[in-house]
C-alpha cells in the first residue's frame, strides 16, 4: 500500500471499539468469530483509512496482505499492454480484497472514495486457520462470493445494448446495497460516467446519453451526490433483461 495512504491504527489484541461498532461486521471475515477468536484476529489486523485516489495494491506485487473493505468504494483495474486501464470491478463495505492463490496480486486496486480497510498479513492470517477452522471456512465462503460477483459482471457485460448494460449495472448496485443493509433505492453511484463506461465497455458519451434517456422516460431521476432514484423498477428490469 502507498505509504501516504492515510491514517493507520494497529489494533494489537483485544476487541477494538472499531470492531464492535462495525456496521458490516456480519459481512466480513470476522462474522463467525466469538469474542475470544475475534480478539486473536485483532492482534494481527491493522485498521487503515485510505484517501481517495490512493493505490492500495498493484498488479504483480507480492500478495503479502489481504483486506476487508469496511467503508467507501474501491476500484479494481488491470493495465493493458498498450498502457490503457481496464476497470474490472468495484468493491464496497463487506467485500474482500487481495484474495489470490498466486504469490502476486492479479489486479490493482485504488480508493475511488475515502475508504476504511482492515488489513491482514496473509501468512499470519493463514497461521490462524488450524486454530480457528471457521476462519478458513469463512474465507472460502468469501472467495465463493467473489466468484459470484465475477459471474454477475459477465452477465452485465454480456448484454448487447447500452441501455441493457446501464440498467443491469444500476440494478446490480441496488442489490449490493441491500446485501450491506442499505435501502435499495436510491442507488448510490460513487463512480464517474467515465468509470462506468470503462467497466461496461462503452464510451463515456454513450453512458451519459443512456442516463439521460432513462431520465427522460421517467424511469430514473438523477439526484445530488451521485444518487440515482429508480422510479420504474419494472421497466428498468425489463430493459436489463432485453424484454
Amino acid at each position: 500500500m502507498d505509504s501516504g495512504a492515510g491514517a493507520e491504527t494497529v489494533l494489537g489484541g483485544g476487541i477494538a471499539a472499531f470492531c464492535e461498532g462495525c456496521e458490516v461486521r456480519d459481512l466480513t471475515l470476522c462474522a463467525p468469530l466469538d469474542d475470544g477468536e475475534l480478539a486473536k484476529l485483532c492482534s494481527i489486523l491493522h485498521s487503515t483509512h485510505v484517501d481517495a485516489g490512493r493505490i492500495i495494491l498493484e498488479e504483480e506485487e507480492p500478495a503479502d496482505y489481504v483486506f476487508n473493505v469496511t467503508g467507501g468504494c474501491i476500484r479494481l483495474f488491470k493495465l493493458l499492454p498498450d498502457g490503457r486501464r481496464a476497470i474490472t470491478g468495484f468493491l464496497f463495505p463487506g467485500d474482500f480484497l487481495g484474495l489470490t492463490s498466486r504469490e502476486t496480486y492479479a489486479y490493482s486496486a485504488e480508493a475511488l472514495t475515502p475508504a476504511m480497510l482492515c488489513r491482514f498479513p496473509r501468512r499470519k492470517l493463514e497461521g490462524l486457520f488450524e486454530e480457528m477452522p471457521k476462519l478458513e471456512r469463512r474465507l472460502l465462503g468469501m472467495a465463493s462470493n467473489e466468484l459470484a460477483a465475477a459471474q454477475d459482471q459477465m452477465v452485465v457485460l454480456g448484454r448487447k445494448a447500452a441501455g441493457e448494460k446501464v440498467a443491469s449495472f444500476l440494478l446490480l448496485l441496488s442489490n449490493r446495497q441491500v446485501a450491506r443493509h442499505v435501502d435499495a433505492n436510491p442507488v448510490i453511484v460513487p463512480m464517474s460516467r467515465a468509470d462506468i463506461a470503462d467497466y461496461l465497455g462503452l464510451t463515456t458519451e454513450t453512458v451519459s446519453r443512456t442516463f439521460t434517456q432513462l431520465k427522460t422516460k421517467g424511469w430514473i431521476s438523477l439526484q445530488a451526490q451521485g444518487r440515482v432514484l429508480i422510479r420504474d423498477e419494472e421497466a428498468l428490469r425489463d430493459l436489463a433483461e432485453g424484454v
